[in-house]
């Protein structure tokens, strides 16, 4: 051929990497009578075509008619486009063998780019990103990623020199997306997309579905294959139930790079696998159900704790690659924990190599300030109107679940969410289309969210971080709520460590911060939180927050833990919590474990421990947090000793609630519930004798106490029982007489119920004059309760 078959146009556009249709010109093409074959390799000194099909047929040289590596040769005039490969000579004298990209067609169906495209392509890492795969005979890469306005997206690595002229990708123009399957490209590759925006500017972006990136602060993608890990966990997948009602939850907050450090190296992180020996049987050992994983999505800054993603579909390569983290989730499973991770939904970080302006507009984020950028956070809001953004974020968190076995997904920042003015004057908000301050679509984000990890993963929980009022979050998506199976209750703690922050002495005129949580306690499914939040950023540490010399102090955090785990609601520690470090956390170390040397930081970690042990095996602490029922008030009125009495209830015995008549009518009776008592004496005054109202007479036994030697208090306590007596009190029939240690809290187990005395039935009335049978039978025993039953009712704040 005298000149190359290619307009001049084309092959400057070629030339400078900015031809939007790359399979127009490249790959075999019918030319006149004639099949054209045309290449474009950048590190080619000679080329030939050596065709599939036909073994016998000799290499046909191609001819360079650019120097970039321009190559074009003339193979046949068959009726069908030929298959074939290259024969490459490289720079170096070095020969390989080369599929083509150009010979194939498209491998993503029109349906799964619907569904992206209308919101609902939940599954979209199955398509998205990198996915190794098998073409006719070729073994590659199969790469596709959505960027609308850009004027060209290429595939650069380090298999083309990271020049994005060799390996543009075919526009998709109906959907904005772009593809192209590199055959020989295979897992551990690197990789970016090179996206040319409107302006011209050729930017370098991470893959928004990588599977696996560099470890920070490089930002390369790598491609990952999923598959392939044998899973142990097939026992707990069948029984965990997060969301079932009655359940016991207690759960670990966890930050992976500074929970522990090796000790000998302790700037170096632990992998994902050195985790899995360490830490599903330390939280076993402690009595938590549950451990919850601060983001481990790759995040560019390790001091923002993984609050800002930009791999959204990648585990962190700080710790070790995906299989790895599977192996950490599988090995807590084994030990009967349940896996939390956080999600981070609702913002992203500005960086240029991410999420960022990826094709130069507002792609993923509002491109308008007042709805696209968080002041606070100075990170970009994701647009959840648009309808591939809420693709890529409902598909991201089933991802987890689907891939990871994660148990449940604690989203964060929901309030920033779900609010258009969240942290904003006056002016710098755009009103919804009804002029309100709700965001719609991020509500329907979350409630399509909720509703689809319900449908498709039973048994796993979402859990909102929403620090308002917002009505009904954990209401059924169906019924008008947000559709979340828990939410924080972040107002508990923030009143309690307020309250627990003062002097002792003044507690009496707060003590409305100690009741307050239970006026709304139900309102929504609540978890207790002591979490990270309240030990950084100068706040100190927990033990550090509390009033008093060196003993009261660590008495008070005990009897802080101890309020917690005896009120109704699930429960959740930040790591570190067990120790009473007198610091506040440092991501930058690991935890002090050095303290437990001493007896008051021991004391601490047992006290919690025995909590956790006590909190799962006694019913009543935990079988009924989610209904008034389950708490009663016995006193919160004495002020001036500033003490807390209150009753735990457990659900009725099957029999015991399926009697009828005047019986069932009464409803359920505290005198026959499995009960626990808790006592909470907020000062350091000893109380002796100190009377409580109780259900029913027996002995109560004493199953905890924080002032307990072993947990670091002074011994004083009630010989491990009290025994009721006859003697009614705060509207009970019965009462205790016990002695309260200095900031303490007690627990104590009610007798059991004695059996249910049933009424006869009535005789029937005899005719007037008969003679009587006999003596005249003693009055029919009262209902239990039935007695001073206006006392009997539960006193609420």
């Amino acid at each position: 051929m005298a000149a190359p078959t290619l307009s001049e146009a084309d092959i400057s556009r070629l030339v400078r990497g900015r031809h939007d249709d790359p399979f127009s010109v490249l790959g075999a093409h019918r030319v006149g009578e004639k099949w054209v074959v045309r290449a474009h390799l950048y590190d080619a000194v000679r080329v030939s075509v050596r065709l599939i099909d036909d073994a016998s047929a000799s290499p046909v040289p191609m001819r360079r008619f650019h120097e970039s590596g321009i190559f074009e040769a003339e193979i046949g005039n068959g009726a069908s486009a030929p298959r074939y490969v290259l024969s490459v000579t490289g720079t170096h004298g070095q020969e390989r063998q080369v599929e083509d990209p150009y010979r194939f067609g498209s491998l993503v169906s029109e349906k799964d780019l619907r569904a992206f495209a209308s919101g609902r392509g939940i599954r979209m890492y199955e398509q998205f990103g990198a996915h190794s795969v098998t073409v006719d005979t070729a073994r590659g890469t199969r790469f596709l990623v959505w960027a609308p306005a850009a004027l060209r997206v290429s595939v650069i690595g380090d298999f083309n020199g990271w020049d994005g002229r060799y390996h543009p990708m075919r526009k998709l123009h109906d959907f904005g997306c772009w593809e192209l399957f590199i055959p020989g490209i295979g897992p551990g590759a690197l990789y970016r997309y090179e996206v040319v925006r409107q302006d011209g500017e050729a930017v370098a972006h991470s893959d928004p579905v990588a599977f696996r990136s560099e470890v920070p602060p490089m930002s390369a993608s790598i491609v990952e294959e999923l598959g392939g890990y044998s899973w142990g966990d097939s026992k707990w997948m069948e029984a965990r139930s997060l969301t079932t009602a009655g359940q016991p939850m207690a759960i670990y907050e966890v930050h992976l790079g500074s929970w522990r450090r090796p000790a000998d190296n302790p700037k170096r992180f632990h992998t994902y696998r050195e985790l899995a020996d360490l830490l599903p049987g330390y939280v076993k050992s402690m009595g938590f159900t549950h451990v919850e994983l601060l983001p481990v999505a790759e995040h560019p800054y390790y001091g923002s704790w993984g609050y800002q993603v930009s791999g959204y579909f990648s585990a962190t390569s700080r710790y070790g690659g995906p299989r790895d983290f599977m192996a950490l989730v599988d090995a807590l499973h084994r030990e009967g924990i349940g896996v939390i991770l956080d999600w981070v939904p609702a913002h992203f970080p500005t960086d240029a190599w991410a999420l960022a302006r990826f094709d130069g507009t507002g792609m993923y984020e509002h491109i308008d300030p007042r709805q696209g950028f968080h002041q606070d956070w100075q990170t970009y809001i994701f647009n959840f109107g648009r309808p591939e953004v809420v693709s890529f974020l409902a598909a991201n968190a089933l991802f987890w679940l689907d891939k990871f076995h994660i148990d449940g997904l604690r989203v964060d920042a929901v309030s920033s969410m779900v609010y258009l003015d969240y942290s904003r004057k006056a002016g710098e908000w755009v009103a919804n289309k009804y002029g309100g301050r709700e965001n719609l679509e991020a509500i329907e984000l979350l409630r399509n969210v909720n509703t689809l990890v319900s449908e498709r993963f039973p048994g796993a929980a979402v859990i909102a971080e929403e620090s308002t009022a917002f009505a009904g979050v954990t209401r059924p998506a169906y019924v008008g709520g947000l559709g979340f199976h828990y939410k924080w209750n972040m107002g508990w703690m923030h009143d309690y460590l307020e309250f627990f922050r003062k002097d002792p002495i003044y507690r009496k005129h707060h003590t409305g911060l100690v009741t307050f949580a239970l006026s709304y306690s139900w309102s929504e499914r609540f978890i207790m939180v002591l979490s990270h939040d309240e030990v950084v950023h100068l706040k100190g540490s927990l033990l550090y927050k509390m009033p008093g010399d060196e003993w009261q102090k660590f008495a008070n955090l005990r009897s802080l833990y101890g309020m917690m785990y005896g009120l109704p609601g699930k429960k959740l520690l930040f790591m570190g919590s067990e120790l009473a470090p007198w610091t506040e956390w440092n991501h930058e170390s690991q935890l002090e474990w050095n303290v437990l040397e001493y007896p008051l930081h021991a004391g601490v970690s047992k006290w919690v421990a025995d909590l956790n042990r006590t909190y799962c095996e006694h019913a009543p602490l935990h079988a009924l947090d989610e209904s008034w029922e389950g708490f009663q008030w016995i006193d919160f009125t004495d002020v001036d000793q500033t003490t807390f009495s209150w009753l735990r209830f457990a659900p009725l015995e099957a029999a015991a609630s399926s009697e009828s008549g005047a019986d069932a009518a009464e409803g359920p009776s505290e005198e026959r519930r499995d009960a626990v008592v808790v006592i909470a004496n907020l000062t350091p005054v000893p109380r002796y004798g100190y009377r409580i109202g109780v259900p029913r007479g027996g002995v109560y036994r004493e199953i905890l106490n924080s002032d307990a030697k072993e947990y670091g208090g002074s011994g004083l306590g009630n010989y491990g029982v009290v025994e009721a007596q006859a003697e009614p009190h705060h509207g009970k029939p019965f009462s205790i007489a016990v002695t309260m240690p200095p900031l303490s809290v007690l627990m104590f187990r009610a007798p059991s119920a004695p059996p249910r005395v049933r009424r006869k039935p009535a005789a029937a009335a005899k005719p007037k004059g008969a003679a009587a049978e006999g003596p005249a039978p003693p009055s029919a025993p009262a209902e239990k309760g039935a007695t001073a039953k206006r006392g009997t009712k539960r006193r609420r704040v």
